[in-house]
């Protein structure tokens, strides 16, 4: 997860200065001596994400290079750094399309700050644009999360599948992204930007099955005080995506085969058939085979449906997409919910990463956005996904945790979860067994200095280098915590704000 930055600066010294600061706080560099090569690397190098620029460089200048880079790539925040230029240099720079500026040599914090506002607005920008493209129905397989292997399969037949109006079922667990799969598929095909429709099937009453599908006139039943279009009308010309196909009741199977046969849908109560052009990608979590043989489904529709399946695969088993998808649930929330999370640690997101996520991509989406509001710093950390951790949020020092429950016998899932659960207890009563020794190995009280150092040192593990919430945490400011670390020699302990 870690974002990269690329320094551009003809100077050697400078460069290594920046390249420390920014290392040191848990980010990629790539480095650059000129314009040109700076505008060669952002063409190169999909992976960066800031740009530290140099105004005043030989050759093509900080100005030209911005301009070049702003054509490329107009998403990609740039930082110009600027020793002797005037405000009319800066003015311009920032017309150009910089995001910010300071003057060299600054410090590490400013340095700091610029790069993480500057990555806190382009998440927020990159949020908005995805919301938008949504709304419009413009998503496509860009906006999906999918670099594992197992996603490149699934990409190219939703590709293939965009390319003509063949009706496509996408299978797969509950929670794995089958609307978001649909709704990239209508974005890279000719009916992008027109109306995409969502039925879940599972969630009408039966009896209102016919009248929400297809349609109702006024006074066709007792209720229907006006006219009704229905689903199939609403996504005419569009796509419509039947959510949980496998549920819908058998009557309803006869019907909605003849709309799919005939390109037409008959309105409860009305007198002639309307036309409609729909485009049917359909979803389901069980085996509509197995419905089949059971009578439950109707074979004929099944083969109308299953033209061009799709099988989604389960997040377990796309492990490799994880960190993204935290990167991106995390800027979500961070837009919706007026928060500042800038990452997660690398426990808690080793802890993510070893999980199986039963409720797939759903059920981590919902437990970074309660981590997000449960979280008091600005890190994600294991204690923030209780749910996952099994540790209470925040847990202080003293909460009690039984110390042995007893198994019970003959149940191997409860024997399961028993053995889970006394793992958590035990990692627990481990962390909570190494305090800060206060007596020496001849039973006398150890030097306040001695103990206070152990004290931070200790605070700095536990946050994992978050001096913010270390220095809030122990009741001092953070310029003396600072201050300490130098006093005390830890200063490489401080792997600063990740």
């Amino acid at each position: 997860m870690g974002k990269t930055i690329l320094i551009v600066d003809d100077d050697p010294a400078q460069r290594r200065l920046l390249q420390a600061a920014v290392e040191r706080n848990g980010f990629l560099t790539r480095a650059a001596e000129n314009g040109a090569q700076a505008v060669e690397a952002v063409d190169k190098h999909a992976d960066i994400d800031i740009v530290l620029l140099d105004l005043v460089m030989p050759g093509m200048t900080g100005q030209e290079a911005l301009r070049e880079i702003r054509m490329r790539r107009g998403d990609l925040p740039c930082i110009v750094l600027t020793a002797s230029g005037g405000i009319d240099t800066v003015v311009q720079a920032m017309q150009a399309g910089a995001s910010d500026f300071f003057v060299k040599p600054a410090s590490p914090e400013r340095i700091m700050v610029s790069i993480r506002n500057a990555l806190e607005m382009s998440n927020l920008k990159t949020e908005v644009v995805r919301m938008k493209k949504r709304v419009a129905g413009h998503l496509s397989f860009d906006d999906m999360v999918a670099n594992a292997p197992v996603m490149a399969p699934v990409v190219r037949m939703g590709k293939r599948a965009a390319g003509s109006n063949i009706p496509v079922l996408i299978t797969g667990e509950s929670g794995v992204g089958k609307e978001l799969l649909a709704r990239a598929i209508q974005g890279a095909s000719e009916r992008a930007g027109r109306p995409f429709v969502t039925v879940n099937c599972g969630a009408i009453p039966e009896n209102l099955v016919e009248s929400i599908l297809f349609g109702h006139v006024k006074g066709s039943f007792t209720g229907a005080t006006d006219n009704h279009a229905g689903k199939f009308v609403e996504a005419h010309g569009g796509t419509l995506f039947l959510d949980e196909v496998g549920e819908l009741p058998l009557d309803m199977q006869v019907k909605l085969l003849r709309v799919l046969q005939e390109g037409e849908v008959d309105p409860v109560g009305g007198k002639r058939p309307t036309k409609v052009d729909v485009r049917i990608i359909s979803a389901t979590n069980k085996d509509l085979a197995k419905l089949v043989a059971d009578n439950r489904f109707r074979e004929d529709l099944y083969y109308r449906l299953n033209v061009f399946p799709i099988e989604a695969p389960p997040l377990r088993e796309r492990k490799e997409d994880l960190p993204t998808l935290v990167q991106r649930f995390v800027a979500r929330f961070n837009a919706e919910e007026g928060r500042t999370v800038r990452g997660v640690s690398a426990q808690a997101m080793q802890m993510l990463m070893d999980f199986d996520w039963p409720g797939n991509v759903r059920q981590l989406e919902n437990s970074v956005f309660r981590a997000v509001i449960l979280c008091e710093g600005d890190t994600l950390h294991a204690e923030d996904f209780p749910q996952i951790s099994g540790l209470k949020p925040l847990m202080a020092a003293n909460d009690a945790l039984p110390m042995e429950v007893p198994a019970p016998a003959n149940d191997h899932h409860a024997t399961a979860a028993h053995a889970a659960y006394t793992a958590v207890v035990a990692a627990a009563e481990d962390a909570a067994s190494q305090p800060v020794a206060v007596f020496d190995g001849e039973g006398h009280l150890r030097q306040l200095e001695q103990i206070e150092r152990d004290l931070i040192e200790l605070a700095i593990d536990h946050y994992a280098g978050h001096m913010s919430e270390v220095a809030r945490r122990l009741g001092i400011g953070r310029s003396t915590l600072y201050r300490k670390l130098r006093e005390y020699g830890l200063e490489e302990k401080a792997v600063g704000e990740n």
